[in-house]
């Protein structure tokens, strides 16, 4: 008889750092390898449990005297989009989006560093190379695709790969009770557009149409306003001492 186990996944703790998010607030963060064969479970039962993945590396806030990040993931099959959210489908009717590999491209690149410069110029990321951008999207040993969104060309959707401009990219886990979004970007130019609502809607219904219950958003900061708009998707849970909870849009602002 076999009794050999397999190996459980070893838990680190990062150094305290300042926070992103609070002013006056620091960080830590609690840590594993997403790696072998068991890197996509695993993947699926920490993100449950209210971690995010960044490359081969789940991890979660870890600390010691705020609790103001709270996981959250929408409802996908009770979702009925806003006025406003309707106005963004129609606006972004003649964007064609295509599921495909983790692969990147120097197209995609480009569109990075525009993001980048853009908006996050004092970010974390915002001296990422293209061989560290290539890292971020090829490093995963879990279910990830890039989904690229480009604006239809004649001929586009009959035959072959869309040629249109490239709007919009999504690095996405697909997990077995529905999608993560990894990271997203997009644009910064065509502010009318709300891309970043618009890849947030077209993951809503490619879960529903996979027939998956939920969209993991990642973490809602309260006080932090840019992390504010993922409230607005609706009904949604949070992750609480207790486990996940509908969320109480009332109350969540």
């Amino acid at each position: 008889m076999n009794t050999q186990t397999t190996p459980s996944p070893q838990f680190y703790l990062t150094a305290p750092a300042i926070c992103p998010y609070l002013s006056g607030e620091m960080e830590r963060k609690v840590f594993t390898h997403l790696v072998g064969p068991r890197a996509a479970e695993m993947n699926d039962l920490l993100t449950q449990g209210g971690f995010r993945r960044s490359q081969n590396i789940a991890y979660r806030p870890a600390c010691e005297a705020c609790r103001a990040c709270v996981s959250v993931r929408i409802l996908a099959g009770d979702f009925q989009p806003a006025k406003s959210m309707r106005r963004v489908l129609a606006t972004n009717s003649d964007i064609i989006a295509t599921l495909g590999p983790a692969q990147p491209s120097t197209e995609q690149f480009s569109l990075f560093r525009r993001y980048l410069d853009s908006r996050h110029q004092r970010g974390g990321m915002s001296d990422m190379s293209a061989l560290d951008y290539a890292i971020m999207v090829e490093d995963s040993h879990v279910n990830t695709r890039v989904i690229e969104y480009r604006r239809r060309e004649p001929g586009d959707g009959i035959a072959g790969t869309p040629r249109g401009e490239l709007l919009a990219v999504a690095l996405t886990d697909m997990m077995s009770d529905g999608l993560s979004m990894v990271y997203s970007f997009f644009n910064p130019d065509l502010e009318k557009r709300s891309l970043g609502t618009f890849m947030i809607l077209d993951h809503i219904n490619r879960t529903k149409t996979l027939g998956l219950p939920h969209v993991y958003l990642g973490y809602w900061v309260k006080g932090s306003p840019k992390m504010g708009y993922k409230t607005r998707y609706q009904p949604q849970e949070h992750l609480t001492a207790r486990g996940w909870e509908l969320a109480d849009p009332a109350r969540d602002v």
